[in-house]
């Protein structure tokens, strides 16, 4: 009986088998994720245990010898084998995955961070890590494959994308009670009396304001903030008057810690989406996390 000791590693030959894709072993250290001493360590290794030479070796090139051209075939038969091996061995058991999600961070702190307690219960097999940024960053990490998935309410939309819709997202105009006081806003004109408190410069939450062209409320003054959870912080503290989003403000609004403002004018909604590659290796997992992150509602 062969004993296991007597059989070559696996990753051994899976270096092998990427020395050959790649004709030379440079390259095929990077796609392995080894640094090149560490690769050519594994396929001497396996040339020592296997007792004959796979490759000739010059400054300029890295060829196959015979006994290498004659491994290939073979080699390529029995990683197939062992990754059904694999295969056989997760039938019926949940399939691993581990992913990037990106999003905002107020959302993220509010809603995503509560979620992953729920979800290591009931998805143990998921491994999610988070990235928190603002929502043109996080669309561009996710164009670059810095991160799997983002969740957003941004405009985005590219063939080569995947969108599951999550939850709408409505806005509201308020300020704190103490605010009112001192400076009313009744009507739309009073806005010149007021300062808005946005995001940056090109006025991100301001937006939901206008209904139609022409139709944007004109304040005296904007601050920038850069988040929302800065935003809601000073709109309590009656430094500015806010767009947020509504459930964010929905218990200061229950509990008359802010007021809403101009209700005649309805604001523009959005909707959040989980947005992925088409072709994604975790394309299912983010399928059934959006199901679930649908089940759960904004906070």
């Amino acid at each position: 009986m062969i004993g296991i000791g007597s059989l070559p590693s696996t990753d051994n030959l899976l270096c092998f088998l990427a020395a050959v894709e790649h004709a030379g072993f440079r390259h095929a250290a990077r796609a392995v994720a080894l640094t090149p001493t560490a690769f050519g360590e594994r396929i001497q290794r396996l040339e020592e245990h296997l007792g004959v030479q796979l490759f000739e070796r010059t400054t300029r090139r890295v060829t196959l010898t015979a006994a290498g051209a004659a491994l290939v075939p073979v080699a390529r038969e029995a990683i197939a084998h062992v990754r059904r091996c694999v295969d056989a061995a997760r039938i019926g058991a949940p399939a691993r995955a581990e992913f990037v999600l990106g999003t905002r961070f107020e959302l993220g702190v509010s809603w995503l961070v509560p979620t992953l307690g729920e979800l290591a219960r009931s998805r143990p097999e998921w491994t999610i890590h988070l990235y928190f940024g603002a929502g043109p960053d996080v669309l561009t990490r996710l164009q670059l494959g810095e991160i799997d998935a983002a969740i957003t309410s941004a405009p985005f939309a590219r063939a080569d994308f995947r969108g599951h819709v999550l939850h709408p997202e409505s806005y509201v105009l308020c300020a704190a009670p103490a605010l009112l006081v001192r400076t009313p806003l009744d009507r739309p004109e009073d806005a010149a009396l007021h300062t808005l408190l946005d995001i940056d410069r090109s006025m991100p939450l301001a937006r939901y304001l206008v209904t139609s062209p022409g139709d944007a409320v004109a304040f005296g003054a904007v601050r920038y903030l850069g988040t929302g959870a800065a935003i809601h912080a000073l709109a309590l503290a009656g430094l500015g008057v806010a767009v947020l989003p509504g459930y964010m403000v929905e218990a200061d609004l229950g509990a008359g810690r802010l007021v809403r403002l101009l209700p005649e004018r309805p604001l523009l909604s959005d909707t959040f989406r989980l947005l992925h590659r088409h072709d994604s290796a975790h394309a299912s997992a983010l399928a059934e996390l959006a199901i679930e992150l649908q089940a759960r509602q904004l906070r």
